[in-house]
């Protein structure tokens, strides 16, 4: 990706353009963007670019390495306990997912938290190629900006549906790897989920039974699943950038004022707000979306006859045996079944996730922090000309010491007037 300066300015709406709000200035920000998508800023001097490619460094290492190489243990354990519609224990707190996460390191090893992150991160680079090749053949921009019309942002949702719509069979055989037991089946190859999908799109290679749903019947919760997502996320991440801009200027005007002089931004003003606002935004999409995500994922292993590890013990394995209807018959079914509980099957596991991240986050702030205090060291401040007590007796004495000798010199000044009158009848 070519590096772009601050100054740079935004092209028109439906062009190309990056997503990255570290790349424009506040008032043409793009609040739809993410942080795989920044770039580093040209910068004037050898200081400023150090700063720049530190924060990117810091920045993106960091949100990477936490949303999908650290959480991808919890996000195995999540699924296993959505689809496992038999379990008696719910997992809906983190005290009794911690059990089972011991008790299957013990006995699979650590191997079984990471099935599938191939599949998962593949995926996710489905989804972009999708929506570049979208963008490409047709009208629809593939990102906007808050300046950007309501059509081009309806447009771009529709983008975003589209993409899923393209992407979901492989979607739901990424899924089928992430919650499949090591013990009963082989280890997939890297391109084994491509391979599925297309076969579950043209009906080929996949079990012929009569609980498998076909396709078409999952793109739509899967394309309502991805862009409520996408607007969630959005939304909060505008939202906390919005509240650290106001909040940093207003920290501005206050030092301005005091010292007359306006106080540079610092390595942590430019990137941490960026990181802040991915994480709330990805964890409140994750949370009001739980149960949505439930139901799809049942209905992704319904038919595939999958084996998963039984986290009521964390020791042996069982099968997936579901007979639902569509997206609205497993939802009832939940509810009725389960209680609306049965929804948030492996909320735990979400909570250890967004834990986890938030105790990198905060190793990511003193990173920042201690960083700019090393790149940008405050000024020595000048040595104050304070005056000596003494000084200070005799400067608040001067003015008592005045008004006593006005009212001395306005008491003499009649006498004053009668001697003066003497001495001329006295000289006449």
């Amino acid at each position: 990706m070519s590096a772009r300066s601050f100054s740079k300015q935004p092209k028109e709406e439906g062009t190309s353009r990056s997503s990255s709000d570290l790349q424009w200035p506040p008032e043409s920000q793009d609040f739809f963007g993410s942080i795989e998508n920044m770039s580093m800023p040209e910068s004037g001097n050898g200081s400023d670019q150090l700063q720049a490619a530190t924060g990117y460094v810091i920045g993106v290492t960091s949100s990477i390495f936490a949303e999908h190489i650290l959480s991808h243990p919890f996000i195995v354990l999540r699924r296993q306990c959505q689809v496992h519609h038999r379990g008696v224990w719910y997992h809906n707190t983190p005290f009794t997912i911690i059990t089972v996460l011991v008790q299957l390191q013990r006995h699979q090893g650590v191997s079984s938290l990471w099935k599938g992150i191939v599949s998962v991160l593949m995926s996710k680079g489905i989804l972009m190629v999708n929506e570049t090749v979208i963008s490409e053949l047709t009208p629809l921009p593939k990102e906007v900006t808050r300046h950007s019309s309501p059509r081009k942002h309806l447009e771009h949702l529709l983008l975003k549906g589209l993409s899923y719509i393209m992407a979901t069979p492989f979607l739901a055989s990424s899924c089928i790897e992430t919650i499949q037991a090591d013990v009963s089946s082989d280890k997939p190859g890297p391109f084994d989920f491509i391979r599925e999908g297309l076969g579950r799109l043209m009906g080929w290679g996949m079990p012929q039974t009569t609980r498998l749903l076909p396709v078409y019947t999952l793109v739509l919760p899967t394309a309502v699943m991805g862009v409520s997502q996408y607007i969630i996320i959005q939304a909060a991440r505008a939202t906390m950038l919005s509240t650290f801009r106001q909040r940093e200027q207003e920290m501005r005007d206050k030092s301005t004022s005091v010292d007359g002089k306006e106080q540079e931004e610092s390595l942590y003003n430019k990137y941490f707000p960026e990181m802040m606002a991915n994480f709330a935004g990805n964890l409140l999409a994750d949370i009001l979306l739980f149960p949505l995500e439930t139901v799809l994922h049942r209905l992704y292993a319904q038919g595939t006859r999958t084996i998963i590890d039984n986290l009521d013990t964390g020791v042996d394995v069982i099968p997936i045996s579901t007979n639902y209807e569509g997206f609205f018959d497993c939802f009832r079914s939940i509810v009725m079944e389960e209680g609306v509980s049965g929804l948030y099957r492996g909320f735990g596991a979400l909570i250890l996730q967004y834990a986890l991240q938030a105790g990198l986050l905060k190793f990511s702030k003193y990173v920042f922090e201690k960083i700019s205090k090393e790149l940008n060291p405050p000024e020595p401040l000048a040595p104050i000309d304070r005056p000596r007590s003494s000084d200070r007796l005799s400067q608040q004495r001067q003015p008592q010491l005045a008004t006593l000798q006005q009212q001395q010199a306005q008491q003499q000044q009649p006498y004053t007037n009668y001697m003066e009158q003497s001495y001329r009848s006295t000289r006449r």
